[in-house]
C-alpha cells in the first residue's frame, strides 16, 4: 500500500477534477485500500470491494443508531449546522436498520414501478418540448435548458409541488449538496444550512395543506402511507421529500451533460447512437460508467473489518471511489473506451445494497427520454463552446455545455 500523498489523488487539484480517472488506475495498482489523510478516510478503488463494502452491514451510513459520537470517537458536528444535519440524517440514505427498513418501506408503497410507469408520456412530453424550445432557438445551454429542468420538472410533479413554487428547488438542492464533498468550507455550510431551513418550512406548510386537502401527489401518499401501525414523522417525511428530489434530479442532470460531453469527444460512438437509436438502452447504461456523476459514497466502520491484511478499525470512514470502480480493468474490458454497445456493465453508479437507489427506474426513463428527443429533434447537436467543469469532486458535472443544433 503506497501513501496515497505519493500518487494522483488530490480532489482539490483541478487537473485532477477535469480527468481522475488516470489517478484511480494509479490507486487500483497500488493497492486495495489507501488511508487519505486531508480528509481521514480509507479509500477503496476497486469494483469487487466497492461492490462488496456497499452490502457489507459492518458499515453504515450512520453511526447513531449503535453509538454516540462519543463512544465512536467523532466529534458531534457544529451546533449551528443543526439544520442541515436534522434534515439529512432523518432521510432513509442516511439511516440504518430498522428506521432505514421502515422508511424505506413506507417510501416505496407510494412510489411503486406503476407510479414511474405511468409517468412516461409526461416525461417523454416534456422532454420534446424542451428539445423544442433549444431546436426553435438554434442551441442554447443543454444543463439550463434541458438537462436541468426535466428532472427537477419530474419529481415537482410527483411531489405535487406546484409549477408557482418551482423556482428554488434547484438552488436549495445545490446548496444543500454542497456539503456532500470533503470537507466542505464554512461558506458552503452556512449555504446549506440556510437551504435546509427555507426548504423544510416550505415543506412543512406543502405537507399541512395535503393533510387537509389530499391529491394524487406523492406526498399526500406518504402522508397516507403505513404499515403494521407504522407511519412517517413529519420530519421524515420532509427529509424523504427533500432527499427524492436532491438524488432524483442532480445525478440525473449531471449525467445528461457528463454524458453528451462524452459523446462529442467520441464521434464514431455519437455517429453509431444517431444512425441507431435502439442503443440508447445500453448508451445511456454505459456513460452513467464511463464519467459517473457519484464518484465517492462513504460509509462508517461499525465493526473492525479487513481489506487485503489491512484492518480498519471501528470508528474509521470509508470512501468507496464509484468513479475508479466503474473503470476496473477487472471488470469492464477497455475501461478508458466509451463502448455504448457494451453489453456486461455492472457499474455502480445506483449504488447497491439496501441503499441501492430506488429512483434508478425513474432516472433511467428521463435519461432516455432526453436522448431520444434529442437525437430525433436536434439531430445535428454538436458542441458550440468547450465546457467548464465544476470544481466538485463528489458530485461530479459541468458549470453548462452550450450546443448548437
Amino acid at each position: 500500500m503506497a501513501a496515497v500523498s505519493d500518487l494522483a489523488f488530490d480532489p482539490w487539484d483541478p487537473a485532477f477534477v477535469a480527468d481522475p480517472y488516470p489517478a484511480y488506475a494509479e490507486l487500483r495498482a497500488h493497492g486495495r485500500v489507501h488511508y487519505y489523510e486531508p480528509t481521514n478516510q480509507w479509500l477503496v478503488p476497486h469494483h469487487a470491494d466497492v461492490s462488496a463494502l456497499l452490502r457489507d452491514r459492518r458499515l453504515g451510513r450512520t453511526y447513531q443508531h449503535r453509538f454516540t459520537h462519543e463512544d465512536f470517537g467523532r466529534t458531534a458536528p457544529a451546533a449551528e449546522h443543526e439544520p442541515f444535519h436534522t434534515l439529512n440524517d432523518h432521510g432513509m440514505l442516511d439511516l440504518e436498520p430498522p428506521d432505514h427498513t421502515r422508511i424505506r418501506r413506507l417510501v416505496s408503497k407510494a412510489f411503486t414501478p406503476r407510479t414511474v410507469e405511468q409517468l412516461k408520456p409526461y416525461v417523454h412530453g416534456l422532454a420534446n418540448d424542451l428539445v423544442a424550445a433549444l431546436v426553435e432557438a438554434g442551441g442554447g445551454d443543454l444543463l439550463t435548458d434541458v438537462a436541468e429542468p426535466l428532472p427537477v420538472a419530474v419529481i415537482a410533479e410527483m411531489l405535487g409541488i406546484p409549477e408557482s413554487d418551482r423556482a428554488p428547488l434547484r438552488p436549495w438542492s445545490a446548496d444543500i449538496c454542497g456539503m456532500y464533498e470533503l470537507n466542505p468550507s464554512q461558506e458552503v455550510a452556512a449555504r446549506a444550512v440556510r437551504a435546509s431551513v427555507e426548504f423544510s418550512e416550505y415543506l412543512k406548510e406543502l405537507i399541512a395543506e395535503r393533510r387537509k386537502k389530499p391529491g394524487e401527489d406523492l406526498i399526500s401518499g406518504l402522508i397516507a402511507a403505513h404499515d403494521e401501525g407504522d407511519r412517517l414523522t413529519e420530519q421524515e417525511m420532509i427529509s424523504t421529500c427533500v432527499l427524492l428530489l436532491n438524488a432524483g434530479h442532480e445525478a440525473t442532470v449531471n449525467a445528461t451533460v457528463n454524458g453528451w460531453w462524452a459523446l462529442f469527444r467520441n464521434p464514431g460512438q455519437l455517429a453509431s447512437l444517431r444512425a441507431d437509436h435502439s442503443l440508447i438502452p445500453s448508451a445511456v447504461e454505459e456513460l452513467m460508467r464511463y464519467d459517473t456523476p457519484l464518484q465517492l459514497f462513504e460509509r462508517w466502520v461499525l465493526d473492525e473489518i479487513e481489506i487485503d491484511g489491512t484492518t480498519i478499525p471501528r470508528g474509521a470512514e470509508i470512501a468507496m471511489l464509484f468513479g475508479s470502480a466503474n473503470h476496473d480493468p477487472e471488470v469492464f474490458a477497455d475501461p478508458r473506451r466509451l463502448d455504448l454497445t457494451r453489453e456486461d456493465n455492472p457499474h455502480i453508479s445506483f449504488s447497491a445494497g439496501i441503499h441501492y437507489c430506488i429512483g434508478a427506474p425513474l432516472a433511467r426513463i428521463e435519461l432516455a427520454a432526453s436522448m431520444t428527443a434529442l437525437l430525433e429533434r436536434a439531430p445535428t447537436l454538436s458542441l458550440a463552446a468547450e465546457p467548464r467543469r465544476k470544481p466538485n469532486f463528489v458530485i461530479r458535472g459541468l458549470e453548462g455545455l452550450s450546443v448548437e443544433v
